[in-house]
């Protein structure tokens, strides 16, 4: 991307600009950042440091250490599978599994059509749903066969 040309960068400095007079910033600046553009690539974080004087070792450690965001494109749906202990006891690697096959990719990647990322996260807090994904943010509890994955991804495919 050209930061010169792109109408992305322009939004974005008037994001900075706008927040750039609160205290610590940084964290809602690169939410906003990321919807939009849709990640955080090392020139999105180069650019967020530049403009609010910060080194980019700053602004990478804080990219790299909340889950909410990401370095790699991410696609339109996100299907977080919850892998904290009473998932995982009830059965989150089966599902994992289930829906790296229905999917055909693997936890971090996302279908070559830009439609879904598959990630895992520590915990959702709806234990007593175990094992839980969220699909951006809506729960889906209790899922215990092939068929109610392939029910909830098709659910999302038919928004397109």
């Amino acid at each position: 991307m050209n930061r010169r040309d792109n109408t992305l960068y322009q939004q974005l400095s008037d994001v900075i600009k706008e927040q750039k007079k609160l205290r610590n910033p940084l964290i809602e600046i690169l939410h906003r950042a990321q919807r939009i553009f849709g990640y955080l690539p090392l020139e999105v974080q180069s650019f967020v440091a530049e403009e609010l004087n910060i080194p980019v070792n700053q602004v990478y450690g804080v990219v790299t250490f909340y889950n909410a965001f990401t370095m790699k494109p991410r696609g339109k749906y996100v299907i977080n599978i919850c892998t904290g202990t009473a998932c995982y006891v009830k059965g989150a690697p089966r599902i994992i599994q289930m829906l790296s096959e229905l999917l055909g990719i693997e936890l971090g990647e996302t279908t070559s059509d830009k439609l879904f990322t598959l990630t895992a996260v520590r915990c959702v807090g709806a234990c007593s749903l175990a094992p839980v994904l969220v699909v951006d943010e809506e729960s889906y509890g209790r899922i215990e066969s092939r068929k109610q994955l392939q029910d909830i991804i098709d659910q999302y495919r038919r928004r397109v």
